[in-house]
């Protein structure tokens, strides 16, 4: 059953720092081009869920391919800790780098693969 909690994340300076309340239930693993090479494991949630505690003047922004998510970084330490972009439905959402985020162990979750190369 999904369980939400609240967590608490930063890049790795720490310049950069959220709060959000998430479902690591449903993890992933994309196999793009971005995500193979940053190695992050993904958790999504509306962006009504996520709070920016600091950081918004030291992030840069990047996108690529259909520019449809806003991948975050920080520009001290280069880290993306975040993305954002929007559901299907239009719904704003966040998708957060598990390995950014305190107290989860990504190596004992089971994220489900997804295919983001062929997207």
């Amino acid at each position: 059953m999904p369980e939400t909690m609240s967590y608490s994340g930063s890049c790795h300076c720490g310049a950069v720092a959220f709060d959000v309340d998430l479902d690591v239930s449903g993890a992933l693993k994309c196999n793009c081009s971005i995500c193979t090479r940053l190695g992050a494991v993904w958790a999504f949630a509306p962006k009504a869920s996520f709070k920016l505690k600091s950081g918004a003047a030291e992030q840069g922004d990047y996108q690529f391919g259909k520019k449809s998510l806003h991948h975050r970084f920080c520009t001290r330490c280069g880290i993306e800790s975040y993305a954002e972009g929007t559901m299907p439905d239009g719904t704003p959402t966040v998708g957060i780098n598990l390995r950014c985020v305190e107290g989860i162990d990504v190596d004992k979750l089971s994220p489900k693969d997804w295919d983001g190369r062929s997207q």
